[in-house]
């Protein structure tokens, strides 16, 4: 009998907050292949206990005596391995895609919105975690937490004026991937699970086409996402 796959996500200091975009994207990854997943709460601080994976971020995808790392990594793997399950990723035209969008969330989407919620991330941490991450966040954006707490407002309409592109698609069709969602739509939603979490800042606008796209999202897969209590809810 073959052991059930793990999955190492990035807690906060209650384990029920999981907030990483990355992990998100696995998680409904995993749900979109109808695989049975037990998820592991891992820290910043914890980084032996995915030693094996050879790296020290998640998140990281157990399978049997596999360890994947890197969340584009184990969306190859899973299409790879499970061939008979619904595709993340469809055909090489819809791959190049999608990594276009993978692309554009990781240089516009999640830079502009981690000036908006990084002061609420530090916030939901374990205390063993907080310095690390003020330090390296600090660090990547050369600015203090403290003065981006300082210049929400601003960030927050920088943010807005990112999703133009998303907004318009979204306008036009019900997800990323057109019909139904698929791994693209799993990477920009990642972004918004990660807000709604930590976070009790509003992003967008009811009217917002991208707002009927995230209740959308939080219904797919049998509720899996809204199963995570906003952070509004804690």
């Amino acid at each position: 009998m073959s052991l059930p796959l793990r999955l190492y996500e990035l807690t906060g200091a209650d384990d029920s907050c999981r907030f990483s975009p990355y992990c998100w994207r696995i998680r409904l990854a995993l749900a979109h292949k109808g695989l049975p997943v037990e998820t592991i709460a891992w820290r910043f601080h914890e980084k032996e206990a995915i030693a094996a994976s050879g790296q020290g971020k998640v998140p990281v995808l157990v399978d049997g005596e596999q360890w994947v790392s890197d969340s584009w990594a184990i969306a190859e793997y899973l299409d790879r391995q499970y061939p008979e399950r619904p595709s993340l990723l469809g055909d090489a035209s819809l791959k190049a895609t999608t990594r276009f969008i993978n692309q554009w969330v990781a240089d516009s989407v999640h830079p502009a919105l981690a000036r908006v919620i990084l002061p609420d991330v530090h916030g939901v941490l374990d205390e063993a975690d907080k310095d690390y991450f003020k330090r390296t966040r600090e660090a990547a954006f050369g600015v203090s937490l403290e003065a981006l707490a300082g210049q929400r407002e601003a960030s927050l309409q920088a943010f807005r004026e990112v999703l133009k592109p998303l907004r318009s698609t979204l306008a036009l069709q019900d997800y990323l991937a057109g019909e139904a969602p698929a791994y693209a739509d799993h990477i920009v939603f990642g972004a918004f699970q990660w807000a709604r979490i930590v976070s009790t800042q509003p992003l967008l606008a009811q009217d917002d086409p991208i707002t009927a796209w995230c209740g959308r999202m939080l219904d797919a897969y049998n509720g899996l996402a809204r199963q995570t209590p906003a952070a509004a809810e804690r």
